[in-house]
This record gives structure tokens, C-alpha cells and sequence, in this order.
């Protein structure tokens, strides 16, 4: 007996929500692998990551977008701006849209999660796309029962969208809704190859493998002040190697000095710790030399913004 093959699916998946939900894991445990960055920090994205997992029936690309803050101060200056464009532009190119909630934060505290949604609920209550409410983080808690409460009250703001509770961390429930996603998206063939898993260009990627390593290593409001910028790349054939020089920009003196360390050590560590993940990444030995530079309100210079590799996918 042979069945009817179904259809090729592809299509666009917005991954929205507030900073610090586990949009960027969840991106990583659906693609398989390390697409975007993920620290404990919020507002860790700062632009919009395209992964792209591809299956023998369904493409479905992920754009993971910078956290949307509730407090608009949050997001002042050119930075801030080109964020919220990364995100909103990002909602609207979607076939489907994933809110991403953190399902642990608003059992503790519930009245969170009026503030967190209420400009997504606004945009999405008239919304005829697909909506999918991933309630993610359930691992963090034994009763899931729990949920039940926060559940109605999501369906109650948002009664179209599927409800779907599962832990990004631990992969669980990732394979159950890759296959809702691919059911809800239009009928076409793939837009990429099915080897490629980023949009980004792999300078981008190696930059950001720096810029996380800075977000573990520092405290406090350290790592919001810094950018990465690869300055040279180049292929060392004689020793079997590439060659990357990295520039990392702080907007302090004071921040020069905290990511350099006493006699270098913090910068070392970073180093260190960004080598291994980007031999991973290209598949070869990494000779990797950082740098720091204060430049004070690098935030706000636009053409640096760019060239760090904002708008680099519109």
C-alpha cells in the first residue's frame, strides 16, 4: 500500500517575547546546533538571527529577535532602535509567529506578565497568522499542574494562539512542535540549501561567539557596553589555520581595564573559551587575537552599527 508523499512546506517563523525567555535556545535545540549565542543575561540578541532547519518534507526558518523590554527606556539611543526594528520587522515578514514565555517567572511572579506582553498582545489579538505561545522553562518546576492558571489566562489574552508548554534547555517537546510548525506553513519548495543553518555571515557568527564568552566572563553592566567587530581574517595555508583579529569596543576606560584583567587574565579566558567554540564553527584550528578599544557612545554611531552587522539580512 503506498500513501500520497505530503507536500514540501516552507515558510518564516518569527521567535517573539520579552528579553531573557530562551528565544535563543529554543533556536538552537530546533536547528540541532549553535546558531545563536545564549547567556543568563537578557537583551543578549541584538539582531536578528536567521537558523534555518531543514527536513526531507519541511524548510522552516527562524528569525530569533532581540527581547522586546517593557520599559521604553530601556531602548534608548540608535542601539535600541535598530533592536526594536530587528524584532518588529521581523514579526511582520512571518508566515508564523512563536511567542516565547518564560513560564517559570510568571508562576513566581505573575504580575509580570501583564507588562511583559501587553505590546505583543496588542499586535497579535487581530493577527490571522498562525500563533503558537511556547510556555517555555517547565523543567524548572515539579508541579505542572501550576500551569493551569497561567495557560488560561494566556488563552484568554490570545484565545486563537496554540498553547504549547515544553523546556527549550532540555529539549523537551522540541520534536512535537518542529512538526505543528511545519504543518502550519504554506506549501513551497525550500528557499536555501538544506546544509546551510544561518543566513548570518560567519565573520557575524565569530563575533558573536566573542561577544557571548564577554557576557559569561563580566558583570554587571559590563557586557551591554561592549561590541565585537572582526578586523581581519585571513587563511594561514603553512600552518593549517585561520587567523582572526578581533577588536572589542567599550565605552569606558574603567571597561577597558575589567575586560583585560589583572595581567590579562580575563581576556585570556575569553580568548580561550571563544577559540574552542569557533574551531567548532568552521571546522579547523583558530588562531584568535583580541583587542580592546574605548570608544565612547559607539552605541550611537551608525555606520559602526552597521558595520557590526545590524540590518546585515534586510
Amino acid at each position: 500500500m503506498s500513501g500520497k508523499r505530503p507536500e514540501h512546506r516552507c515558510g518564516w517563523v518569527a521567535l517573539m517575547g520579552p528579553p531573557n525567555a530562551g528565544k535563543s535556545t529554543l533556536l538552537n535545540a530546533m536547528i540541532g546546533q549553535k546558531v545563536s549565542i545564549v547567556t543568563p543575561r537578557p537583551q543578549t540578541t541584538r539582531n536578528r538571527i536567521v537558523g534555518i532547519l531543514s527536513e526531507p518534507e519541511a524548510q522552516i526558518i527562524f528569525m530569533d529577535t532581540p527581547g522586546l523590554h517593557h520599559a521604553r527606556n530601556q531602548m534608548r539611543g540608535h542601539l535600541g532602535k535598530m533592536m526594536l526594528q530587528a524584532a518588529w520587522q521581523s514579526m511582520a515578514a512571518a508566515h508564523c509567529i512563536m511567542l516565547v514565555l518564560d513560564a517559570d517567572l510568571y508562576l513566581r511572579k505573575p504580575e509580570f506578565l501583564d507588562r511583559d506582553i501587553a505590546a505583543l498582545r496588542d499586535a497579535l489579538v487581530e493577527d490571522e497568522r498562525p500563533l503558537f505561545v511556547v510556555v517555555n522553562k517547565v523543567d524548572l518546576f515539579h508541579d505542572k499542574s501550576r500551569m493551569l492558571p497561567l495557560l488560561s489566562k494566556l488563552q484568554e489574552y490570545l484565545p486563537r494562539a496554540e498553547m504549547f508548554p515544553l523546556s527549550a534547555l532540555q529539549k523537551d517537546g522540541v520534536e512535537e512542535l518542529k512538526k505543528l510548525l511545519a504543518a502550519r506553513l504554506p506549501v513551497a519548495p525550500s528557499q536555501f540549501p538544506e546544509d546551510q543553518l544561518s543566513t548570518a555571515p560567519l565573520r557575524f557568527l565569530v563575533a558573536e561567539i566573542v561577544r557571548e564568552k564577554l557576557f559569561e566572563r563580566l558583570r554587571q553592566e559590563v557586557p551591554y557596553s561592549t561590541a565585537v567587530d572582526i578586523e581581519a581574517w585571513e587563511e594561514d595555508e603553512s600552518r593549517g589555520q585561520t587567523v582572526v583579529h578581533a577588536v572589542i569596543y567599550v565605552a569606558r576606560p574603567s571597561h577597558k581595564a575589567m575586560v583585560i584583567g589583572r595581567a590579562g587574565a580575563t581576556i585570556k579566558e575569553i580568548g580561550t573559551e571563544a577559540r574552542k567554540d569557533i574551531q567548532n564553527l568552521i571546522g579547523g584550528k583558530v588562531h584568535l587575537q583580541l583587542w580592546v578599544k574605548v570608544k565612547e557612545n559607539w552605541s550611537e554611531d551608525t555606520n559602526l552599527l552597521h558595520d557590526l552587522g545590524f540590518g546585515l539580512d534586510e
